[in-house]
């Protein structure tokens, strides 16, 4: 223990949604079937690709890594927060919290470069078919998605050692529903400014590089599209990427607004509330998103639920 009100190693507290609860069985049995329904619909998108020899392609590769990425992501924050509802205890351990403040920051970044590797995917697929073999071989999908699990698990594992490693004041009452490096500075005893321009610069990094790279690529491929002939390819593609677009910028926006603003600027209601859009919302709408308006991954399930019959 240090001298003073700050210790060290101690557990924290996490207020999560409402501080008194009366709506918490409502929002436990909420959460409970979004986590559900985002776990098996992201499981059988993996299994899907996996079992159907046609989907072995880069473009299916990179859609099984967001899968897992996204069931492993949603899986970090969505447990604890749903048992706190309908616990008397809120209580974290300081180990489970850096645990998952590592956890959380590693698999949310490898998302947003993730997010950026398919766009250049469709990019590459839509505007340079010739060379999409060339460009988009195995080899190079692995590379990109190596660089981006070992830059974001290093970037993470900086970020959590330095944060976790600051003086906290008093009772340690964290007003979120889960353990997030930004949530946890107002309890820090000391000046964090330094520290916010890191992670200002992380962020601008991590997500808001890969954000012009989306928005790059599908301005390409709708230039390129919108060139052909066929009105019905025109209005499937229009359809394909806005849908893709709109989860994207929700993830982007909705993160870039946690990760690039000073604590001071922070309201925890506000912050609990955009939280939910990048740790449930998006986690369950993209296997949707990305399957349902496939027909190849859609011929897969019929052909295996007709297999299964």
């Amino acid at each position: 223990m240090k001298t003073g009100n700050q210790s060290v190693k101690t557990d924290f507290i996490l207020l999560g949604f409402f501080q008194y609860g009366p709506m918490d069985t409502v929002l436990f049995a909420v959460i409970a079937i979004q986590f559900s329904v985002a776990l098996m619909g992201n499981i059988i998108l993996i299994l899907l690709i996996q079992l159907d020899t046609r989907l072995h392609t880069p473009m299916y590769f990179l859609l099984s890594q967001l899968s897992f990425i996204d069931m492993m992501y949603i899986s970090t924050t969505v447990p604890k927060m749903a048992t706190n509802f309908l616990s008397n205890s809120k209580t974290i351990t300081f180990f489970g919290c850096e645990i998952q403040a590592f956890v959380f920051l590693v698999l949310g970044g490898t998302e947003a470069l993730l997010l950026g590797v398919m766009s250049y995917d469709r990019y590459v697929a839509i505007c340079h078919p010739l060379r999409y073999p060339v460009l988009m071989s195995k080899k190079i999908c692995w590379f990109m998605i190596t660089c981006a699990w070992t830059g974001c698990s290093i970037n993470s594992l900086i970020h959590t050692l330095y944060a976790f490693q600051l003086p906290f004041c008093g009772a340690r009452l964290i007003n979120h529903f889960f353990c997030e490096v930004p949530s946890m500075l107002p309890l820090v005893c000391q000046d964090t400014s330094q520290y916010e321009h890191t992670i200002l610069l992380s962020g601008l990094i991590i997500l808001l590089l890969p954000f012009m790279a989306i928005l790059a690529s599908y301005a390409c491929v709708l230039t390129v599209v919108f060139q052909m002939s066929s009105g019905k390819g025109q209005t499937k593609a229009v359809s394909t990427c806005s849908s893709h677009l709109t989860v994207a910028s929700l993830f982007y926006v909705t993160t870039l607004s946690t990760y690039t603003r000073p604590h001071s600027l922070h309201s925890p209601e506000e912050d609990k509330i955009v939280a939910v859009f990048y740790t449930i919302v998006t986690p369950l709408l993209n296997p949707f998103i990305y399957s349902l308006r496939n027909k190849e991954v859609i011929r897969a399930l019929r052909k295996v639920c007709v297999q299964k019959i």
